[in-house]
């Protein structure tokens, strides 16, 4: 319950006294600058806890923020669906122009507050820029996506990013709802959008596949300690 309660006091989520019962959580209507920006402040908070823990408190901390940056990036994702995608779309405010698929991921990390150069790897092989925050990745190649499907089936809840042959998106892993968020240049129309792994999409019809889980230890403390990726 701690992250809901930050969620509600930051203002990025709210709380009927109905609905407080329920645990059900209600998003209101925010602008996206004025969501980043409370992301922000509660990372602020995170990183002044941290600097005053113990070690026992620091690690609690950084296992807090992973499960806050889960929850918190489903909600990024929300903002996006249906900005269209163009092969040279570079905006920064979901819903007005156009994005790839790179810029897509690259801008999503950046604004939960990772602070990574944003079209430097939104340009970079899917690979490559997976590696850099995440080295251990998963590779397939030529195998069916019933192969990949069966891999996520038995990983952690999480996000993901995957990186395929001229392509790259997140894949969200919530027991057992797998899901593709991408920028979808197959409907350029809609653009960013949640679909199954199986059907007529890239991550279906990829002969490659590099996966690299977001949010790892690591990541996570990083985020807290406002460390720099290069």
């Amino acid at each position: 319950m701690r992250i809901l309660s930050l969620l509600i006091t930051a203002g990025i989520v709210s709380c009927s006294s109905e609905t407080q019962s329920k645990d059900e959580i209600v998003i209101p209507t925010l602008s996206y600058e004025e969501f980043k920006a409370n992301i922000a402040s509660i990372r602020e908070k995170i990183n002044a806890e941290y600097l005053a823990a113990d070690s026992l408190g620091k690690d609690s901390l950084i296992k807090y923020s992973q499960e806050f940056l889960r929850n918190i990036t489903q909600e990024v994702f929300t903002y996006w669906y249906k900005t269209q995608w163009d092969f040279n779309g570079i905006t920064q405010v979901p819903g007005e122009g156009k994005i790839a698929c790179g810029y897509f991921v690259t801008t999503v990390i950046r604004d939960v507050g990772f602070d990574i150069p944003r079209s430097t790897w939104a340009q970079l092989a899917s690979e490559t820029m997976i590696k850099k925050i995440n080295p251990s990745v998963k590779k397939f190649s030529n195998k069916s996506i019933q192969v990949v499907i069966d891999y996520f089936k038995n990983r952690p809840d999480g996000i993901y990013v995957v990186g395929l042959d001229t392509h790259v998106g997140f894949v969200s892993k919530e027991g057992k709802k797998i899901k593709f968020i991408h920028s979808n240049y197959y409907k350029p129309e809609i653009g960013v959008m949640e679909e199954n792994l199986k059907g007529d999409n890239p991550i279906n019809d990829a002969s490659y596949r590099v996966i690299g889980q977001l949010f790892h230890y690591e990541m996570a403390k990083k985020w807290i300690l406002h460390e720099k990726y290069e």
